[in-house]
């Protein structure tokens, strides 16, 4: 195959901060091991999440110029409301200024203590909106999904058959909703095939629950169904997302991902009575329906983006980029996620460092080892972010113990994704020098952004 170019030429830089091992091991002190505590200045390639860290298009910025900052009836909702539409086919458009805040108004109205809302895989700010409204959340990745090193081309999907039991044994009751999660963020940024969406809107709509789409990488998922399932292939990327949100009742989105915005996004639907409800809450803690909590520029950045991720030539290169690193990891030995997801490459950290046991966080650990060695900031997918206590205060550790790289898009260039995996590989041949960590301050909910850890003797 040939080299995989990027499909876009670079026409603003902004310098990297460059600094050395000794300097980096004071600051990870300093930040008490985690580095969301980190000054961004602090780190040389920052991976710590693809949320409103993408590089915006010479469109996009053109478009922020004819930003219309009118309180109310604003075009440039309109035109975000139009391509929200179009692609996701939902009659009713609700703007939010970024996804965390969609799901806040949406489970506080449909969340209450004995709810229940299932899931492939929430991630940690969906859960943690549904716990604060008194409500469960529960993942039913499929089986596949639980087992990194198993290469299968839709590790995100949801198990039918767990659903259906979960149904048959408790009813449907108490089921506030289904959340698709595409790609699956917490399971790898692994996809979720077209099939298994259509076979969870079967049964929703037999028992009458809620479908919803939690959206904020529509597009990769779209292409991963192009490329991976059969009956897809000849399709554009636009047709199988109409297809795939034509089985939801509604979505929520962050348009910091597949949208290429640095804020912004949406709850749609096409229920008229709830987007009522929901738009009171909107008007209450975000703004007016026509600009929930965002400026006109922003909308107009995310109208533009939302066409510019179904571009194929992007697709295909923001995903062969993921896999680019994937392989260079596997071929090195390192236990990483197969097969490549959409968004990041995912490290098994309980294969990686496997003489930490998850009460000592490995995964956090290995965080804390690729900033000292090269600079490198990523994220914890694992027991500090998703573990619970027991009666006894003792850990419940999470399922996996991952470690995230989010690749933001359209930021980073071939060379520096081979100097992050020499760190990677660099940090891997000498893992037994890597100590557990111990937690000495915590908050009760989404714990991971402000804890404070120290290494363990």
């Amino acid at each position: 195959m040939k080299t995989i170019i990027e499909p876009f030429r670079i026409k603003s830089v902004e310098p990297i901060h460059f600094n050395d091992e000794t300097y980096r091991q004071s600051a990870i002190e300093q930040a008490h091991y985690n580095t969301f505590l980190l000054h961004s200045n602090d780190v040389m390639i920052d991976l710590l999440t693809d949320s409103g860290t993408s590089a915006m298009s010479a469109a996009q910025w053109a478009g922020m110029m004819l930003g219309d900052e009118s309180y109310a009836g604003s075009p440039s909702f309109y035109k975000f409301e139009s391509a929200v539409k179009d692609i996701t086919g939902m009659s009713i458009v609700i703007p939010t200024h970024q996804g965390r805040a969609a799901e806040k108004i949406l489970f506080s109205i449909l969340g209450a203590q004995g709810k229940v809302f299932i899931s492939n895989t929430l991630f940690d700010t969906t859960r943690a909106n549904i716990e604060f409204s008194g409500a469960t959340g529960i993942d039913m990745i499929c089986e596949e999904g639980k087992h990194p090193s198993i290469a299968a081309p839709f590790k995100g999907n949801l198990d039918i058959k767990l659903l259906e039991n979960y149904i048959a044994d408790h009813g449907s009751s108490q089921i506030a909703m289904v959340i698709i999660t595409v790609t699956n963020n917490s399971g790898g940024g692994q996809p979720v095939s077209m099939d298994n969406i259509r076979k969870v809107h079967h049964i929703c709509k037999k028992h009458g629950i809620l479908m919803y789409i939690d959206a904020c990488r529509f597009a990769e998922n779209c292409y991963f169904i192009q490329q991976r399932e059969a009956g897809y292939e000849h399709k554009d990327i636009k047709a199988i997302a109409n297809e795939m949100f034509s089985y939801a009742d509604g979505c929520t989105m962050s348009a910091k991902k597949d949208a290429f915005a640095n804020i912004g996004g949406f709850l749609a639907m096409h229920d008229s009575n709830l987007a009522i409800q929901c738009r009171n809450l909107l008007v209450i803690t975000e703004g007016f329906p026509t600009y929930g909590g965002l400026a006109g520029r922003d909308l107009e950045a995310i109208a533009i983006g939302l066409y510019e991720v179904l571009d194929p030539h992007y697709l295909h290169y923001r995903i062969r980029s993921i896999e680019y690193l994937t392989q260079k990891l596997h071929d090195a030995g390192v236990p990483v996620m197969l097969p490549a997801g959409g968004h990041a490459v995912y490290l098994d950290a309980k294969a990686f460092l496997d003489q930490i046991p998850p009460n000592q966080y490995p995964g956090q650990a290995l965080v804390c080892a690729l900033y000292t060695k090269g600079g490198i900031r990523a994220v914890e997918i694992g027991s500090l972010m998703f573990g619970k206590y027991d009666e006894n205060n003792q850990l419940i550790p999470a399922p996996l113990e991952l470690v995230r790289l989010a690749i933001p898009r359209r930021v980073y260039t071939q060379s520096h994704i081979d100097y992050v995996a020499e760190v990677i590989i660099e940090v891997f041949q000498n893992r037994e020098s890597i100590q557990g960590l111990k937690i000495v301050e915590e908050a009760p909910l989404l714990r991971h952004f402000t804890a404070k850890l120290q290494p363990l003797p």
